[in-house]
């Protein structure tokens, strides 16, 4: 036994370990404080930018030069992908990453009010906030090099640049080239209508383009000479329709013709149709996405036509780790959720006004979601999700958006080119720095987090891209 001697010293350390820790946050949190209005003028300018999948130039240049001036070591144009970068501060263990996104979405222009007001027909905009999504994992990750090097602790933080989120895979690139193999532990978030840590998965999704090729001819005066590479697409598209019928029910499958001729009056010699395959399990998405080849392949024999298909991106659904999940749910329960001034909230009703809120009001922005444990994914699909069946990964959301906002809606667009946005960027830049703070403060957690990835991920796991060995499609927005 110990004696009163030391037990009574021991107490005291022990009680006050905890102030002291939220001490060092409080200080964090601080040094984020002290620079909104430079991260906010950071965000604005990658929103307009607004550049889609694989071109964001400016956006990874800027994000860029931020963390070089703030002393990290940059790696340019990682895993075959000009824009992409790993940012790197500090030695020794543990490693901690970030990760950031700044691509855009095509074809949603809108200005930052709260009506809809196209700025530029057909143009992109961040309809999904990853210019605030890269900005706000910038900030997490130079708070946390600050707390790094004024405490002297060791470690090692890093900032993940990804690119092309929306549709081109960008992550799967970076996991399968190796970049996350001696990192500990991946925290992200994702702009939102809500604030919420819970853990939760996503669904697997592989998606590619079927290119049919016919002959051209007069489609009135010989069209027997001719064989249509529409009637090749709309022969695939009739079958996989029929096909639903017989998929696991939450399966998701659907499509888009790209590409379906130019001119009644001449059969089309070519066509083209974009195909996604959606399912909580990545090996129901691989089975679904063979059925639907095989359709192809049926539609180009009977119509006459050729076939051949490129897959575009595939991912794997998010494998959930409670452990580090938890610990992030708890910070951003500290931090706390958003709060509007009278000008925010006057711009945030007008928005509400454009919708069914189903409820929420301007005040949800403060509420804090209950933590939730939800394995199987439902929704959508992030490359976010490859990522954590390598590393074990936490995420959030914050409300970036007014209450309600769907995601890839001018909505979204709008607030976010506000300082309702930048009030909830900022609350998930607290919330991944703090966290960090506690994994590199008490790294023993970091073991019981990867004992879990590897009892969801099974003892004859082997990871395989779902990818296959394509190389970046770096011209898939253009």
């Amino acid at each position: 036994m110990l004696s009163k001697k030391l037990l009574l010293p021991l107490l005291i350390i022990l009680l006050e370990a905890p102030l002291i820790a939220q001490k060092a946050k409080d200080k964090i949190i601080q040094d984020l404080d002290k620079n909104i209005s430079k991260y906010s003028e950071i965000a604005k300018d990658i929103w307009e930018y607004a550049e889609v999948g694989y071109q964001e130039e400016k956006s990874t240049a800027l994000l860029q030069s931020v963390l070089k001036k703030e002393g990290f070591t940059i790696k340019q144009g990682v895993a075959g992908m000009p824009t992409a970068f790993v940012a790197t501060y500090g030695s020794g263990s543990p490693t901690i990453a970030i990760l950031a996104e700044f691509d855009a979405l095509p074809g949603i222009s809108q200005d930052a009010v709260p009506e809809r007001k196209v700025v530029k027909e057909g143009a992109a905009g961040h309809a999904c906030g990853h210019h605030l999504f890269g900005t706000g994992s910038m900030a997490a990750g130079i708070a946390v090099k600050n707390w790094l090097k004024s405490s002297g602790t060791s470690g090692t933080i890093r900032v993940y640049g990804t690119p092309a989120e929306e549709g081109g895979a960008g992550k799967v690139y970076m996991v399968r080239e190796g970049l996350f193999e001696d990192v500990d532990a991946v925290l992200h978030w994702h702009p939102s209508s809500r604030n919420g840590a819970g853990a939760k998965s996503s669904l697997a999704n592989k998606s590619a383009k079927f290119r049919f090729y016919g002959k051209a001819s007069h489609a009135a005066a010989s069209p027997e000479k001719g064989r249509s590479a529409l009637d090749g697409v709309e022969a695939m598209n009739l079958m996989v329709n029929m096909l639903r019928e017989h998929v696991p029910a939450e399966a998701r499958i659907h499509y888009v013709i790209t590409r379906g001729g130019e001119a009644p009056n001449v059969v089309p010699e070519f066509a083209e149709v974009f195909y996604y395959v959606r399912h909580p399990e990545m090996e129901i998405v691989k089975e679904t996405f063979e059925r639907v080849v095989n359709t192809a392949e049926g539609a180009a024999l009977g119509t006459g036509t050729k076939m051949e298909y490129e897959v575009i991106h595939g991912l794997y659904n998010v494998l959930p780790n409670e452990t580090l999940s938890k610990i992030m749910f708890r910070n951003l329960q500290k931090v706390g959720g958003v709060e509007y001034n009278q000008e925010e909230k006057l711009f945030a009703e007008k928005i509400l006004a454009t919708y069914d809120p189903d409820g929420l009001t301007t005040e949800s922005a403060g509420l804090i979601d209950p933590y939730v444990y939800s394995p199987r994914g439902s929704g959508g699909s992030t490359d976010v999700g490859d990522v954590s069946w390598a590393v074990p990964t936490a995420g959030m959301n914050a409300a970036t958006w007014v209450p309600g906002t769907s995601a890839h809606s001018w909505q979204a667009v709008a607030a976010g080119g506000t300082t309702i946005g930048f009030k909830g960027m900022m609350v998930a830049a607290k919330t991944l720095a703090t966290t960090a703070y506690d994994l590199f403060k008490d790294p023993s957690v970091l073991a019981p987090a990867k004992e879990e990835l590897l009892s969801r991920r099974g003892d004859n796991f082997r990871y395989e891209s779902l990818l296959g060995d394509r190389l970046p499609p770096l011209d898939y927005r253009k």
